[in-house]
């Protein structure tokens, strides 16, 4: 069965394969004038008798390949765009013609070069997933001290989440609740960068108490599970339409309860905040 042409990509040129036994066979696939289909081989079979001469110096195999030509698209920009399109919409309210529309390549290409549309999927939301982590390790890792780099974290997520007009929230969290019941890959995927954040957060709370900013005696990992549920908690809060106030009120008064290795000190500003070393 032939696999699904590209039309944006031009007029299809069928490939012609010679084969062992010297006779012309058409493949299973056509590949655009433009590039835009990819395989990774091509195989034809040799049956039946032989109508035209063997060229010389033939491989005697079973086999013929055709190796794949070089693609003309970066991968990560296709990914990119396929994010944005099923993080806004949703992976079942996505179509084939969504990512073909939002990507410019054809349905040949996005299945030749991703498999299908679940496996581009997964790929989008690694990408989105691997970014997450390493904003958040970004923001919580450097020189000066881990205290005021996670008051900032917290404050800064907050008031992103109030400037979200289109209350687009966290692709992650959107395709669990979409998915992760009925998708394993999806659960999973959700599951390792929830760990990864909230290893990230154990971390910068350890650090402080080094430091001797929070209370050595605190539970570290406790804290760091208090604070990803109110920066979960605070994204769900945006996405159900719940006024900047109300967010990023929420967000200082948390950073309230993380315990003071002295009880005289008190919880800064976000001004304060912001002008920490």
């Amino acid at each position: 069965m032939d696999a699904p042409r590209d039309s944006k990509q031009g007029a299809a040129a069928s490939i012609r394969i010679l084969d062992t036994d010297g006779v012309r066979r058409e493949p299973f696939a056509s590949v655009s004038k433009e590039g835009g289909e990819f395989f990774s081989l091509l195989v034809v079979l040799t049956s039946g008798p032989s109508r035209e001469t063997k060229p010389r110096n033939a491989p005697h195999t079973a086999y013929s390949f055709l190796m794949a030509r070089p693609r003309q698209f970066d991968d990560e920009e296709v990914v990119r765009a396929a994010r944005d399109q099923f993080w806004s919409h949703g992976y079942d309210r996505t179509s084939i013609d969504d990512l073909s529309d939002v990507t410019g390549l054809g349905r040949g290409s996005l299945y030749g070069a991703f498999g299908d549309k679940h496996a581009l999927f997964l790929q989008a939301l690694d990408s989105y997933n691997s970014d997450a982590i390493g904003a958040w390790r970004s923001a919580l890792r450097g020189p000066g001290p881990a205290l005021p780099r996670l008051e900032r974290l917290v404050c800064d997520i907050s008031e992103a989440i109030s400037r979200d007009v289109a209350r687009r929230g966290c692709m992650m969290a959107r395709s669990a609740t979409e998915l992760a019941a009925v998708d394993k890959s999806v659960a999973e995927r959700t599951a390792a960068t929830v760990r990864g954040l909230h290893g990230e957060l154990s971390d910068c709370v350890a650090r402080a108490q080094e430091e001797g900013s929070l209370d050595a005696d605190a539970d570290t990992d406790g804290l760091a599970s208090l604070l990803l549920a109110v920066l979960r908690g605070l994204e769900a809060l945006g996405r159900a339409g719940a006024t900047a106030e109300v967010v990023i009120g929420a967000a200082r008064q948390a950073l309230t309860l993380l315990p003071r290795a002295s009880t005289n000190e008190r919880a800064p500003d976000r001004q304060e905040s912001r002008s920490a070393p």
